[in-house]
């Protein structure tokens, strides 16, 4: 059929948004030929991603019913959806959505082409009061192509001989098929002439508008139910241009649904017979759905690489000016992610997540705060522990036996320039890990220590034993400086929560004794009158790290006492069970009406902190309750098993979908959670905490190792160290120091040694320098010949 042309008006449409980020299904086929990944909340597609997983192309697509006069039903609103798998760890879905007025419900089927860039929707609508004739069944389409709503243009036409609906963006494109006949197609512009706004106005589609150019576009369609008997097949397909996206769609309505879905399922269920055989699952039990929430996350172009979630917190919210949602890549998220798909046994995915970090690595050795897929940064913050974690998780994989020694051979170059990262600006952060502040954290700390042993054990591996016995120093050192640096005694809070101390969430790098714990650190996500707190009034379920990370035992006094003060203050009890906020005052989460996060907010319940703390439960030897724990995990999921990032933590508010211990608006699911159980589960397996660092736990915990060092350099100037220390001083250039422990009365020269790590250190004989002394210090810079020409002091306590 030849449209005349006919341009909708009301260019370009409202504002382009996304939706809401509550998924209740993701999903992917298991082959490279397949370059999209499906979403589905409120029992319809959300975001779609071609032709990587961080480029969502559609913000939804669903159907609308009404009967022609006097009934409008959209199914995302005014039907009550259920989610199935359709089988055992495989995302392929079978919906039902049932009209909460009784007239109609519709059925779905929905998985990827395995062999196309294509995702179909088997559909039935049963009509339960009436005829089937009774209706009008509409298909809803957003297109937002290359992360973009705007700037879309769409147009309804055909592709031999076959109608279809087309849009197109910078290089993108999409086509809609059908099984059925179409009986009306029409482009618009949201808002203004998309079919939602003719159906709800009319009842049936009045607009058959063939063009809407350059805008934020919606196509509309109805489906004819007299032929199809309520019974089709819709196929989206993508493509570079609208001839291959054409292609697409109508080469897998030709292949039919079946077989699309059988070789679906069978791919995924060859892959899970690779993972480690699980036990017979108990009710609730979460692990097949984790493990493919971790592997559909997976990029199959840039292979290895996991975003954090194919999901856009609170996107209902966001427009085009946030690009990236959650779908970037978070080396920190990676690395979790991995450990979860080891503790499955997947470890050929975990060779391909290393492959990927080699390859995005900085030149200097860290990695970016987060990527897109190409490797291209997004935002440009340094967190240490991004650089740390990418070691320990070779040394995971190696322990594991993930790789071979000769992968773990291959890994050493990244390793050690990541290392080399890490003793150069280490251990304070610029930003922690929840991305916000700088200063000592106890997470990123633990991390660093954990990868400098690790990154030890492989220098040793590939006969670096030089640099293998400067890396433990260092490692010695800032261990030992722990309490120095973050545990917080005889403060106002020591007294109100009746303990002697306990581990900050973060510190200023300032070495005036207790003073620095009075010192004002931001707060992020909160109003300006609020974003300011002293260091002693900051606390965070991070210090518990300091057990995972195996530095600090589980009945350590310190850690018992820091336990008892974050419970006070950030432990929520909730109907489906215990959670914990990040850290007090956190502002990352909806307003107290529930409205969504906008830059302030109120910090809600995070799941993956309460595996966090059931590992810890599972250190302390109490197995009972880190499995009344992991249930908790298991009652946070949605109905279609997944964990979201936050749960509200507050009392119901229905009119917003937030009710108390169930998921909040930020994203679903978090990737992380997901190997967080993953992991947890495997851990109570074992019997002992899955990815706890053993070169800590003997070094620290059971050798007891203490420094007899403090290191000095020009990013980490410390004011003063004990007495009885040897003062180590590290530069980036060769340098000699001269130094004097009297004043300047005598003075010595010492040569700085080239650790082969891109600095030089010298220790400094200043262990007999009795209390109250200073240490003076001054540099020859021997390439250039030239003295600093000023002096510094650490003093002697």
């Amino acid at each position: 059929m030849n449209l005349p042309n006919h341009s909708a008006p009301g260019c370009p449409g409202s504002p382009a948004r996304w939706t809401s980020s509550a998924k209740t299904a993701v999903g992917t086929a298991l082959s490279s030929k397949s370059h999209v990944w499906f979403t589905m909340s409120h029992g319809i597609f959300d975001e779609i991603y071609y032709p990587r997983i961080d480029q969502a192309c559609i913000r939804d697509m669903g159907l609308i019913v009404t009967n022609g006069s006097d009934f409008f039903s959209e199914e995302k609103r005014d039907a009550d959806s259920k989610v199935h798998w359709m089988a055992d760890g495989v995302p392929a879905f079978r919906l039902i959505n049932t009209c909460r007025e009784g007239r109609y419900r519709i059925e779905k089927q929905v998985v990827a082409d395995p062999y196309r860039d294509t995702v179909l929707q088997h559909v039935r609508l049963i009509a339960q009061q009436g005829k089937l004739s009774d209706y009008h069944l509409y298909v809803l389409l957003a297109p937002h192509l290359a992360n973009q709503g705007g700037g879309n243009t769409a147009w309804v036409g055909e592709f031999e001989g076959t109608q279809l609906l087309f849009a197109q963006r910078n290089g993108y494109a999409l086509a809609l098929g059908c099984s059925a006949p179409w009986r009306k197609r029409s482009a618009g512009y949201v808002g203004a002439s998309d079919g939602w706004q003719d159906l709800k106005a009319h009842k049936q589609m009045s607009w058959e508008y063939t063009r809407a150019e350059n805008g934020n576009v919606a196509l509309t369609a109805e489906i004819d139910l007299v032929k199809s008997q309520g019974d089709f097949v819709l196929a989206l397909g993508f493509g570079k241009d609208p001839d291959e996206a054409a292609r697409n769609a109508i080469a897998t309505l030709r292949d039919g649904f079946d077989k699309a879905k059988n070789d679906y399922i069978a791919a995924w269920q060859e892959w899970i017979k690779t993972l480690l055989k699980q036990s017979c699952p108990a009710p609730g039990d979460l692990s097949s759905i984790s493990i493919a929430v971790l592997r559909t996350h997976e990029s199959k172009i840039a292979a290895g690489g996991t975003i954090a979630s194919l999901a856009i917190p609170w996107g209902f919210s966001k427009g085009d000016n946030d690009l990236g949602g959650y779908h970037l890549v978070w080396p920190r998220d990676m690395v979790e992610t991995a450990g979860g798909l080891i503790a499955a046994g997947a470890h050929e995915d975990v060779r391909c997540a290393l492959s990927f970090l080699e390859a995005s690595q900085q030149q200097d050795g860290h990695w970016s705060q987060n990527m897109w897929l190409d490797g291209s940064p997004y935002w440009d913050g340094i967190q240490m522990d991004e650089t740390a974690l990418p070691i320990l998780l070779v040394d995971l994989a190696l322990r594991e036996k993930a790789v071979s020694k000769a992968d773990a051979a291959k890994f050493w170059p990244m390793v050690r320039k990541a290392a080399s990262y890490l003793v150069r600006n280490g251990p304070v952060s610029p930003q922690d890990r929840w991305e916000e502040d700088p200063g000592y954290s106890p997470f990123t700390i633990g991390a660093e220590i954990s990868a400098l042993l690790a990154a030890a054990d492989l220098a040793d591996l590939n006969r670096e034993t030089a640099i293998a016995n400067y890396l433990r120093e260092t490692a010695d050192v800032w261990n030992t400086s722990i309490e120095r640096w973050i545990y917080a005694s005889g403060t106002d809070w020591s007294r109100r929560f009746n303990v002697e101390g306990y581990y900050v969430r973060l510190a200023p790098e300032s070495w005036d004794g207790e003073s620095r714990f009075q010192k004002k650190m931001q707060v992020k996500n909160v109003t300006a009158a609020e974003d300011t707190r002293t260091a002693r009034h900051l606390v965070s379920p991070d210090a518990l790290a300091l057990v995972r990370f195996g530095l600090r035992a589980a009945d350590d006094p310190r850690i018992c006492n820091t336990v008892k003060v974050i419970d006070a203050l950030l432990k929520i009890e909730t109907p489906s069970g215990s959670t914990w906020h990040r850290y007090n005052d956190d502002g990352y989460g909806e307003h107290e009406d529930g409205a969504p996060f906008d830059g302030t907010g109120i910090g809600r319940g995070w799941p993956l902190l309460t595996g966090e703390r059931a590992h810890y439960e599972l250190s302390a030897g109490r197995l009972k309750e880190a499995k009344q724990l992991l249930a908790a995990m298991e009652s946070f999921a949605n109905q279609g098993g997944l964990i979201s990032e936050q749960v509200w933590d507050s009392k119901d508010i229905p009119e917003r979908e937030l009710y108390f211990g169930r998921p909040s608006g930020s994203a679903m699911p978090l990737v992380w959670a997901h190997a967080e159980y993953l992991k947890l589960r495997r851990s109570l397996r074992d019997g002992r905490v899955f990815d706890m660092p053993p070169q800590t736990v003997k070094r620290y915990l059971t050798e007891k190792t203490v420094s007899p060092r403090m290191i000095w350099r020009f990013n980490h100037k410390i004011r003063s160290m004990p007495a009885g220390k040897i003062l180590r001083i590290e530069m980036m250039a060769p340098v000699v120091i001269r130094w004097s422990g009297d004043d300047w009365k005598t003075n010595q020269d010492v040569t700085a040694h080239d650790a082969g790590l891109g600095l030089h250190f010298a220790d400094l004989s200043t262990a007999s320098l009795s209390v109250g002394r200073d240490i003076k210090f001054t540099f020859l810079w021997p390439t250039a010949n030239h003295w600093e020409g000023r002096d510094f002091i650490v003093h002697v306590e």
